[in-house]
C-alpha cells in the first residue's frame, strides 16, 4: 500500500491537524475497503486552490470540501497501475465544517477522506438510493477507523 500526501500549502497559516493520524486513517481505510495493495494520492489544499479546481473540473465557483479524481474509470483507466486516483481536501473548508459540526478537524478530514475514496471507487450520491447506500458505507468505514 502506498500513500502519497502533498500539501497543505505553506503560503499562509492554515488550521492545524495531525498529519500522521490522517496517514494512519488513510491506510486503515484502504485496508477496510480491501484495497491494501492499492495506491492513493491525497492533496491538502486551501480555499483558493480548491476553488480553482472546482471551477476547472466541475464548472462550479467557490471551494468545496473534497474532490475525487478516479483512475478506475475514464480515458486513463488503462494506465493507472495500482493508483486509485487523487483525493483533494480543502483544509480551510474542513475546519469550518468541523466547527459547525462540533467535531475535531482531524475527524472531519477523516470523514472527507472516506467520502472521497468512496467516490474513487465509483460510489455516488446523485440519487436517493445511492446516497443512502453511500452514507451507510461511510458510517461502516468510520466505525472501522475509530474502533
Amino acid at each position: 500500500m502506498t500513500l502519497r500526501i502533498c500539501g497543505p500549502p505553506r503560503s499562509k497559516p492554515l488550521p492545524r491537524f495531525d498529519r500522521a493520524l490522517l496517514a494512519r486513517r488513510a491506510r486503515g481505510l484502504l485496508r477496510a475497503l480491501g484495497e491494501s495493495r492499492s495506491e492513493l494520492s491525497l492533496a491538502l489544499v486551501d480555499d483558493a486552490e480548491m476553488a480553482s479546481l472546482n471551477q476547472a473540473h466541475r464548472g462550479k465557483s467557490g471551494p468545496t470540501d473534497v474532490l475525487s479524481f478516479s483512475l478506475l474509470e475514464g480515458p486513463h483507466a488503462g494506465f493507472r497501475s495500482r493508483l486509485l486516483g487523487d483525493v483533494v481536501i480543502d483544509v480551510e473548508q474542513a475546519a469550518r465544517q468541523a466547527r459547525r459540526a462540533r467535531r475535531t478537524l482531524d475527524d472531519e478530514m477523516a470523514k472527507l477522506l472516506i467520502h472521497g475514496v468512496l467516490h474513487l471507487l465509483g460510489r455516488d450520491h446523485e440519487i436517493d438510493a445511492e446516497a443512502r447506500a453511500m452514507r451507510a458505507e461511510e458510517r461502516r468505514l468510520w466505525r472501522a477507523l475509530v474502533a
